[in-house]
């Protein structure tokens, strides 16, 4: 079968060949990435979250095979070469924390763990193109291999907040990343044309489409260029366990279970009083969060009603949040938005993500795109030279999550 040279299929076609696989007979699944409208790190607070799908994809080919082993080579980082283990002898957690293949281990690691039948072997080369911080590359390419093993063996993981435990718990437990489970859904329930909406009380999803009112505008990735590590080497971490510790101090004598559950401005300031000249920086990460779920009803209304100006309003306000109270941005990322917020059309700004390194992010309208890219080619250079070659800007629209492509026969 003739592929043309430079598509998804004909990159997956020379990785097969390098690499020594065979893809006759292949499947091929493209996972996408995400952008988080919010709450950011709403996730692992217990908040509402609400974001789309976005078209920065990775692509897997991927075949069963009667060895019983994992072999897999992936194009992004093909310094690796190919990795070839028996599925009855994935080490443990903890195990090659520099390679990728932590994340197919961990995906064998964690569906045999949880009793599913795993002794197929896969045969799979991957491709990918998304940033490497702020639009989750790790959960799209978790699940894609999640989905993907497990149906070779039998087993059929479909849209449902299982599948989401699922990637989740190879990073939580086999990675040691302490994320939560925001980019997991963002990505796995995204259809094109539609927000995706979570309401954790429930574990449910509504999907909420754009209204028709909205102007032409685009979703923006400003990739600052800069490398983050992991979530377990990040802030991020730090994040995580600060508001576990301040829930704690509050749980008694305020009777909350996360921080979501401060709903009203006396029990924030009670907290505040409470806390404030002992624990300020646990307190500052309690008023991000609290000022963003008082904001996401907004958001979400703004949407339905195609209103982006107001999105993009809530987005800024956000980010304000997370560079002041949660103290989660980097210079980097500020950068790029304090040169995005100078451009007329540009409705909102903010890091995203993890944060430390990686993109921000924009809301921008479509006649305003080119000015943008403008701006941050002029300016973010000279404000970061070392990342003058490095750095890249990204419109993306809205699209399915995890979708299957034709492949070879």
């Amino acid at each position: 079968m003739s592929v043309p040279e430079g598509t998804p299929l004909g990159i997956l076609s020379d990785l097969a060949a390098k690499a020594g696989l065979s893809l006759q007979g292949s499947t091929i699944r493209r996972s996408s990435s995400r952008f988080c409208l919010g709450v950011e790190h709403g996730d692992y607070n217990g908040t509402e979250l609400f974001g789309v799908g976005t078209d920065r994809f990775i692509w897997m080919a991927y075949r069963p095979n009667d060895l019983g082993r994992l072999r897999l080579f992936s194009g992004n980082f093909a310094s690796d070469g190919l990795i070839d283990v028996p599925l009855d002898a994935i080490p443990g957690p903890g195990t090659d924390n520099d390679s990728w293949a932590r994340f197919p281990l961990g995906v064998a690691w964690v569906l045999k763990r949880e009793g599913y039948p795993v002794t197929r072997g896969m045969d799979a080369v991957i491709h990918g193109n998304i940033p490497g911080g702020g639009m989750s590359r790790s959960a799209s390419l978790t699940l894609n291999l999640m989905i993907s093993l497990a149906e070779i063996n039998g087993v059929s993981l479909g849209r449902e907040m299982r599948t989401v435990d699922l990637a989740q718990a190879v990073e939580n437990d086999y990675i040691g990343s302490p994320c939560g489970n925001l980019d997991q859904i963002m990505i796995l329930f995204a259809m094109e044309g539609t927000g995706t909406h979570y309401i954790p009380s429930t574990r449910s999803i509504r999907h909420v489409p754009l209204g028709a009112e909205a102007p032409d505008f685009r979703i923006m990735s400003l990739d600052t260029g800069t490398v983050r590590p992991g979530l377990e080497k990040s802030t991020f971490s730090i994040r995580v366990a600060e508001c576990r510790e301040l829930v704690e101090l509050c749980s008694h004598s305020f009777g909350i279970k996360a921080l979501s559950d401060v709903k009203t401005q006396e029990q924030h300031d009670a907290i505040i009083a409470r806390f404030g000249s002992t624990h300020s920086h646990l307190c500052s990460r309690l008023s991000y969060i609290f000022g963003a779920q008082q904001r996401f009803g907004d958001m979400l209304r703004a949407w339905e009603l195609g209103d982006i100006a107001k999105v993009g309003a809530v987005f800024r306000a956000d980010g304000i949040g997370l560079r002041d109270q949660y103290e989660i941005s980097g210079r980097e990322l500020e950068s790029m938005c304090d040169i995005a917020r100078t451009v007329p059309g540009v409705l909102g700004e903010r890091m995203l993500g993890g944060g430390d390194k990686g993109a921000s992010g924009a809301l921008v309208i479509t006649d305003s795109e080119q000015t943008l890219r403008d701006a941050v080619a002029v300016a973010y250079p000279r404000s970061h030279p070392d990342y003058a070659d490095r750095y890249a800007v990204h419109s993306c629209r809205m699209v399915d999550g995890i979708s299957t492509i034709p492949g070879w026969v």
